[in-house]
């Protein structure tokens, strides 16, 4: 029992590990540009396709097709950032909203036309293997998974914490006005937003396409969760992100191990419910007080 229970976390964990990464880029452009952008999946998606291109195709070593692939779609979200996000920053919230949903539409038939309809494996030099201890095992590639999000997210912490970027990163997020007024280039922070956020989510696709398959569609499977994993933490809120994917991810594996996958999302969602009726900012929201 004791194994089973030590199995499943370490499950949660890596899942746990995904989700953050998806995650960490969408409350980003949220809590620093204030945008919902309902195409980040699609990054996801893309990103786990550009991988498969370099190390099954170009026959990169895998490491080197994720450090390839993060690059690509950050220039890509670097891209949506000039052409559809700059543009609609002043319309109504409402255009952007359709933009990037029609982005996340353009962005699934686009892979269906240049990739493939179907789902495509994605091998790698640690799908295969094992690593064993007290009978509890985990593939390399898992434990890639949950390493390399480590690693991301100490990145992430340093750039926003401890470099002059980060402070104008955290100055957009408590006052884009105030920060443009004392000479921070919006424009410029915000390229950068994207691109590290698009990054992210490409970074997430490629360590998780050699353990479930590659399609266009595993964008739309993820939205929801990465969703109820940005508002649980507290939207705009990085580290409220992360501890809401592990702990969302945690309680998906236990309740997938030891009841049912088939109410795995049911849990998920019951805890985004009982927290928002405590918490209605979510576990490290700021409530605002709208002015009238």
């Amino acid at each position: 029992m004791f194994q089973e229970i030590v199995q499943q976390i370490v499950n949660g964990l890596v899942l746990g590990s995904t989700y953050a990464l998806i995650a960490l880029g969408l409350t980003m452009i949220y809590g620093i540009l204030g945008i919902v952008n309902w195409a980040h999946s699609e990054l996801y998606m893309l990103g786990a396709f550009v991988g498969v291109f370099l190390v099954v195709h170009l026959k990169l070593h895998f490491l080197l097709g994720l450090v390839l692939a993060m690059l690509v779609m950050a220039l890509f979200g670097m891209a949506m950032d000039l052409l559809v996000f700059r543009p609609l920053r002043s319309a109504p919230e409402m255009n952007m909203i359709i933009g990037t949903l029609g982005i996340s539409i353009f962005l699934v038939q686009a892979a269906v036309i240049v990739f493939s309809p179907n789902p495509v494996r994605f091998p790698t030099e640690f799908s295969d293997a094992y690593l064993s201890f007290m009978g509890i095992s985990i593939t390399l590639q898992r434990l890639m998974v949950f390493c390399v999000t480590l690693v991301l997210i100490a990145l992430l912490n340093y750039i926003i914490k401890y470099t002059t970027v980060g402070k104008a990163m955290r100055a957009c997020e408590q006052n884009r006005d105030a920060a443009k007024l004392m000479g921070i280039d919006i424009n410029r922070i915000s390229l950068i937003t994207c691109a590290i956020g698009a990054a992210l989510a490409a970074a997430a696709g490629t360590l998780v396409g050699p353990i479930f398959l590659v399609s266009p569609q595993m964008g739309l499977a993820a939205i929801s969760k990465v969703f109820a994993v940005v508002i649980l933490g507290g939207m705009g809120n990085v580290p409220g992100a992360i501890w809401a994917a592990f702990i969302l991810g945690l309680a998906e594996s236990l309740t997938a191990g030891f009841i049912s996958s088939y109410y795995k999302d049911v849990v998920t969602f019951c805890i985004l419910i009982a927290v928002l009726i405590v918490k209605p900012a979510g576990l490290f929201g700021r409530s605002q007080i709208e002015k009238v």
